[in-house]
């Protein structure tokens, strides 16, 4: 290590974020998540035998993946590669892969390939390393804010350990807030306050991210340059709400959290919560979600949830599509809440979704029947003198018509698939 590197090191210890700061050095200042790092857990277990899967770390932003991978590399005394894979390919990985065999032929040291947001390697980048990881020439460590089974090759998948990272709790926000304040690689040589009221407000704007309350924090210090040179700080929620413009949440549009978000709007418009189906919609419009998808969604579930117990669901919805098509956002979103509280009010009957459904069996069980001779079109006279179309009736040629012969081909007679019975008002 150079005089540089040493200068480099203590300019960071000063200049780096206070997150960066603040990244735990060890096991016992890791906060949260004790149910997997806790000392009784099988991770740490593992870790102290020496034996480290390859593993897939899936959680939220700032919920601890890119610590918790340093920590293990630290812990079991392993070179340590990261790469993230919105800009590194199959050569980098080639590279550290050669690393790796070297390091434990020559110094018997194992190697971890730390793989941030692996998610978004393709499939012959995730093949690459599928042998390595499988030999155990390298430990993988990839970390994802997605549903790795979606994401993930299945044969790369198979090979690894999933471990579920869920958003900090209030609490474990809490300690590392506080914790910030008072550690001297933090705000610690300020003389720094805050009160109850303000905690429990960056908690809220983090949603669970360590790394945005504790971005919130500094920028709110930040903002109060001359004054924390001179005397005491006493933050409150008024100086945190002037340090931040927009609160943002946490939305991919081609990712988990695009479906997850749907689903449970879907799902509230289904159980008639009228005021948790206004909620996820407004969370998808601030999110930026793309409107005509949402209005999509709102025609499928009028028919496939609604149905017959109100077919006027389905105009209502067919109109809110046109009418974000033709205005666009902002306005449109007064269209979205007026059809989201209508289909959300509405009764519901999901017969035409089971009715299909039974009937698409029934043709996959039972194959292509014959058409009833007279249900047949004759369109020759062939056709006429084959019986096409013989003893047809013309409904409307009947007075108090009433059918009285099967239209279904002759094995399947008095076949039901639909009925009125699942109408939920």
């Amino acid at each position: 290590m150079t005089l540089f590197d040493n200068n480099r090191k203590e300019q960071l210890k000063t200049i780096a974020p206070l997150a960066a700061r603040m990244r735990p050095k060890n096991f016992k200042e890791f906060i949260g998540h004790q149910n997997i790092v806790g000392e009784s857990s099988s991770l740490r277990k593992s870790i102290q035998s020496g034996k480290i899967p390859s593993m897939i770390l899936w959680g939220p932003p700032g919920t601890g993946k890119t610590t918790l991978a340093n920590l293990i590399a630290n812990e079991i005394e392993a070179s340590f590669y990261k790469l993230n894979a919105i800009g590194s390919g199959v050569s980098e990985i080639r590279e550290i892969i050669s690393k790796a065999k070297t390091n434990l032929g020559m110094r018997n040291q194992r190697s971890i390939i730390f793989i941030d947001e692996i998610h978004r390697f393709n499939k012959s980048q995730q093949q690459e390393i599928l042998s390595h990881v499988e030999d155990g020439t390298v430990i993988l460590i990839g970390a994802t804010t997605e549903n790795p089974s979606f994401e993930i090759v299945s044969q790369l998948l198979s090979r690894v350990t999933v471990i579920v990272l869920k958003s900090l709790t209030n609490e474990d926000l809490k300690s590392i807030i506080r914790s910030s304040i008072q550690n001297e690689n933090g705000l610690g040589k300020y003389n720094i306050s805050i009160d109850n009221e303000s905690v429990n407000f960056l908690i809220q704007v983090s949603s669970g991210d360590a790394r945005i309350a504790l971005n919130t924090l500094e920028m709110t210090i930040n903002s109060l340059e001359k004054q924390k040179q001179n005397s005491p700080i006493a933050i409150n929620k008024k100086l945190i709400e002037n340090s931040i413009q927009n609160t943002t949440i946490r939305y991919d549009k081609t990712g988990d959290q695009h479906y997850q978000t749907i689903s449970a709007y879907i799902k509230s418009l289904r159980a008639s919560d009228t005021n948790a189906s206004l909620y996820w919609l407004a969370r998808m419009i601030y999110s930026g979600e793309d409107p005509i998808f949402i209005a999509r969604r709102m025609v499928i579930f009028a028919s496939e949830d609604i149905g017959i117990a109100d077919s006027n669901a389905l105009l209502i919805a067919i109109s809110a599509m046109q009418s974000v098509q033709l205005i666009g956002m902002p306005e449109s979103q007064y269209t979205l809440s007026h059809a989201t509280i209508y289909l959300s009010k509405a009764p519901k009957n999901n017969s035409a979704k089971s009715s299909i459904n039974a009937a698409l069996k029934e043709v996959k069980f039972s194959g292509n029947q014959p058409v009833p001779l007279h249900l047949r079109n004759a369109g020759t006279n062939l056709e006429k003198s084959m019986g096409y179309g013989k003893n047809y009736i013309y409904p409307h040629n009947e007075k108090n018509f009433k059918n009285e012969i099967s239209n279904f081909p002759e094995n399947l007679k008095d076949t039901i698939f639909f009925t009125e019975e699942n109408t939920n008002d």
